[in-house]
């Protein structure tokens, strides 16, 4: 066992690190009588003694020798800050560096004690500083900081800055051996030499030049201090002797890094008078003499505010904080010091070691040393500073006394709620409540279910503001007036004072809900909660179901039918389930259908078929192909062209299209459905309402393609009606083709044939007049063969007869224009069906998109972006966005399939 012995006073090694005092007395082997004379005799800390004077330490360690040798254990190594107690034992027992000394010549060396470099000459702690160099890496300079041991804080405001720098150097995420930037090396360099200062540095083992025993009164002072970069607090323990005298002498100290996150500097004062309350708590625990009064000081008056407070709340950071402070000590330990006087300001800020010494960091400040120990900016009391403003107090509130007075629930507060099982939750809440407080006796009332107590109460309170001439017209046993609406329904008051239809089938074996229901308002709030909540609970059928369920309920609402129906007619299910599509008025008829144009200038086209054909291969044997044929209508003259085509390929329709234009003449305006086809011809042929110059095929001529949206077939009726004509005739053509194999010749003969056919039609009902006994067909304008004009009377030379050919051309145009103008158009006046108006679809409405590939139920539900309203401000089409796989995407619609579920 080693022993180091110190004369005269404890030494700060044993008052701090008594990790197992009186350890002899611990072991089970030593013999009872070496363990009490241990306790009574010394202090044995981790091998360090203390004894009151040398005689007395060599008589207890000579008598511990011989009674720790009964029980086979060695008392050796020992050392001594007195040559008289060295000098008492043999060299050999002495510590390593002490056996061969000549204690009276040689100068004692250090010695290490608890980790600590004791200086035995001068009885004092020192430092002896590393000069290995280590790597400027993350490994290196942790290696280095850590390396200096200062249990005691002697240098904390000399680490801390060492810790500081670490934790500035290693911010960027870097290997433990990665070279840190060399821009930052010469600070890591500066602070390493100046650690070589600390050498000098003598810290007087005794904390006062003078014995405890002789002091009468012994006190703690504990400082506390913090900046944004560390918080630090320092211990002193103030003696004053019997005859008056003062007494300083530094206990510890300890600094720490600020926390990373964000911290006001209030908040971390208060972590630093936390450290002060936690430094002596320690401090006295490990003392071996008594403290008679403990005293703190700090500079920041917001923390003094907040200790003395007793007024007002803080919110959780600083009311924990000020819990631990209130734990340890009382508001009236806890004064001001100025910040010039605050010792602990050093631990918080960069200070060379060469200057240490120099401050009153292991002095302390200069009021403790006056008698009455107190500092001359200390006041009495303190108050919150500026605490409406202070975000970390909460804010005040103001509690009054109020007086219930017993009054209905108000049916107001009912329209506050959504959903008919909420409102009679919430209610049922209240009840419970109510029940819980309550000291009345239990009554059978308050025995009913609480959701069942709720409903009644819900009822209760809205009868009671509807009806309540009526029900004060039934407690007094009087006829209702012929103008309420209860007249017809011979209600009376139960028992709990609802109001019940009275009927004629009391008598029946059902029960009094549906024999005699309880009547509901109809323009009550708590009438749509109700048939939403029954709506729902028949899975959204028709008004007939909801009625029966809110009747079987016990439930008799007045007008209820209207009431349902208009519910389900908002009913966004049921909308999702059977509602119809949206409509708008039929939109006037478009330009180029009633300026007076040539055949086939503004032209409408589609596709129809297809039919399977025969072809014959040079080798023998038979294959059936498919032909199309695509229609041209003019939107003016109602004329057809027909052109059949091999395939639905974009080549196939630009060649019918060359055909039709070669035969007809240049088109102007194209009209269609969004067919690939009619897309890609448009690509090809370089028709771009965008582009003002035309290419290719038109041979620069202005035309224009317009597109109707998709799915939107009923705009394209023009076309839509030729095509149903065009395939009514070929049927009954085909039916007259002996030969089962149909021919691309046969074809396109009965092709010819049907727009023969077509274009001899009538434009308007055939007139019983005599005198109109010519019809108004688009042939008469393309052949100019039916209803000749006669010649005008006279005679006339073959010449002139060729002369004025020109005029029995023009005569039959203006005939046929003439008529066209005067009966055709007037049957286009009239709309034959959507004939109302409708509400338009709005951006931001929430809209189900038709698909007929799917069930209704698998239909896409889509939100409105963009409107796109006619000449008549009426919107027939529309764009939807939907979500499809997780991807947005955007469509095209006219109104005719979409399905309206919320208005936006």
């Amino acid at each position: 066992m080693t022993v180091h012995v110190f004369g005269n006073s404890p030494s700060p090694a044993i008052a701090i690190y008594g990790l197992r005092r009186a350890a002899l007395a611990t072991q089970e082997e030593y013999s009872e009588e070496a363990r009490q004379f241990v306790l009574k005799n010394f202090y044995v800390d981790d091998g360090l003694a203390s004894f009151p004077s040398d005689a007395s330490a060599i008589q207890t360690l000579k008598s511990t020798k011989e009674m720790l040798a009964d029980s086979n254990i060695r008392l050796h190594k020992i050392a001594s800050n007195s040559p008289d107690v060295m000098e008492a034992f043999p060299s050999e027992e002495r510590a390593k560096g002490l056996k061969n000394l000549d204690l009276g010549a040689e100068p004692l060396p250090l010695q290490r004690s608890l980790g600590l470099n004791w200086d035995l000459q001068n009885d004092c702690f020192t430092f002896l500083v590393s000069r290995e160099d280590k790597p400027f890496t993350r490994r290196g300079i942790l290696s280095a900081v850590n390396s200096f041991y200062d249990p005691l804080g002697f240098a904390a405001p000399i680490i801390m800055q060492g810790k500081a720098l670490i934790r500035e150097l290693c911010s960027e995420n870097c290997e433990w051996d990665t070279p840190l930037p060399a821009e930052k090396e010469a600070r890591w360099k500066s602070w390493k030499n100046s650690l070589v200062d600390l050498e000098k540095l003598q810290i007087p083992r005794q904390y006062v030049n003078t014995t405890l025993q002789a002091t009468c009164q012994k006190e703690l002072c504990v400082f506390a201090d913090a900046s944004t970069s560390a918080i630090s607090a320092v211990a002193y323990l103030r003696a004053i002797d019997t005859e008056g005298h003062v007494h300083i002498g530094f206990c510890m100290g300890k600094s720490k890094l600020a926390p990373r996150q964000v911290h006001t500097v209030p908040r971390l004062e208060l972590c630093a008078a936390v450290l002060a309350v936690e430094l002596a708590d320690m401090l006295l625990d490990e003392l071996d003499f008594e403290i008679h009064k403990v005293k703190y000081y700090t500079d920041s008056r917001v923390v003094l505010g907040y200790i003395h407070n007793t007024s007002r709340r803080f919110y959780v950071y600083v009311a924990n904080h000020v819990a631990r402070i209130r734990k340890s000590s009382e508001p009236s330990q806890w004064h001001f010091v100025s910040t010039e006087s605050n010792p602990a300001d050093h631990g918080t800020r960069y200070v060379p070691a060469s200057l240490l010494s120099s401050t009153n960091w292991f002095t302390g400040p200069d009021f403790l040393r006056r008698s009455d120990g107190e500092c001359l900016a200390e006041l009495n009391s303190f108050q919150l500073v500026e605490p409406a403003t202070d975000s970390e107090v909460r804010p005040q509130v103001s509690t009054f006394a109020t007086t219930t007075v017993t009054k209905s629930l108000g049916s107001h507060r009912f329209e506050r709620f959504s959903s008919w099982k909420r409102l009679t939750q919430a209610i049922a809440k209240l009840i419970g409540k109510a029940r819980s407080i309550s000291k009345a006796p239990e009554s059978e009332e308050s025995k009913m279910d609480a959701l069942t107590q709720a409903k009644l109460a819900i009822v209760q309170t809205v009868q009671g503001e509807i009806f309540e001439k009526e029900i004060k017209t039934l407690n007094k046993g009087e006829v209702i007036s012929k103008h309420s609406p209860l007249k017809n329904l011979n209600v009376f008051l139960d028992k709990e004072g609802l109001v019940r239809v009275g009927g004629r089938v009391t008598s029946a074996e059902i029960t009094q809900e549906q024999s005699q229901p309880i009547v509901i308002p109809k323009k009550h709030h708590i009438a749509t909660l109700l048939v939403q909540f029954y709506h729902e609970q028949v899975v959204h059928q028709g008004r007939h179901i909801t009625e029966g369920a809110i009747r079987s309920a016990g439930l008799w609402i007045l007008g209820g039918k209207r009431l349902v129906t208009n519910l389900i007619t908002k009913c966004t299910t049921c909308r999702r389930l059977r509602g119809k599509v949206q409509q708008q008025k039929m939109a006037e008829i478009p330009a180029d259908r009633l300026i007076q144009t040539p055949p086939f200038t503004n032209v409408g086209v589609d596709v129809f078929g297809p039919w399977n054909i025969c072809t014959r291969r040079t080798r023998g044997g038979v294959s059936e192909n498919k032909r199309w044929a695509v229609m041209f209508t003019c939107l003016v003259t109602r004329a057809v062209h027909i052109e059949v085509v091999e395939s639905l390929s974009t080549s196939s329709f630009i060649n019918a299209l060359r055909r039709f234009q070669a035969i007809r003449g240049p088109t102007k305006f194209f009209r269609s459905d969004c067919g690939t086809n009619f897309v890609g011809a448009c690509k090809e042929l370089q028709i771009s309402s965008e582009d003002p110059e035309l290419q290719s095929y038109l041979k620069n001529e202005s035309c224009s393609w317009k597109f109707n949206p998709p799915h939107s077939s009923h705009m394209g009726g023009v076309w839509e009606r030729m095509i149903g004509v065009a395939r009514r005739i070929l049927e009954a053509m085909l039916l007259k083709v002996h030969s089962p194999n149909l021919t691309h010749e046969v074809l396109v003969t009965l092709m010819a044939e049907v727009t023969a056919i077509m274009n001899g039609r009538p434009l308007v009902p055939v007139s019983s007049d005599p005198q109109q006994p010519d019809l108004l067909t688009p042939g008469a304008l393309l052949t100019q063969k039916i209803c000749p004009v006669s010649i005008p009377p006279g005679d006339f030379d073959p010449k002139d007869l060729y002369r004025k050919q020109w005029k029995q051309v023009q005569s039959l145009a203006n005939s046929f224009w003439k008529r066209w103008r005067e009966e055709y158009l007037a049957t286009l006046q009239p709309r034959r069906k959507w004939q109302a108006d409708h509400t338009n679809l709005t951006i931001g409405d929430v809209v189900l998109l038709k698909d007929t590939q799917v069930k209704r139920n698998e239909w896409p539900t889509g939100l409105i972006v963009n409107t796109y309203p006619g000449r008549d401000k009426r919107v027939r089409k529309v764009d939807v966005r939907i979500i499809k796989e997780g991807t947005a995407k955007v469509y095209t619609r006219p109104i005719s399939e979409i399905v309206l579920l919320v208005k936006g």
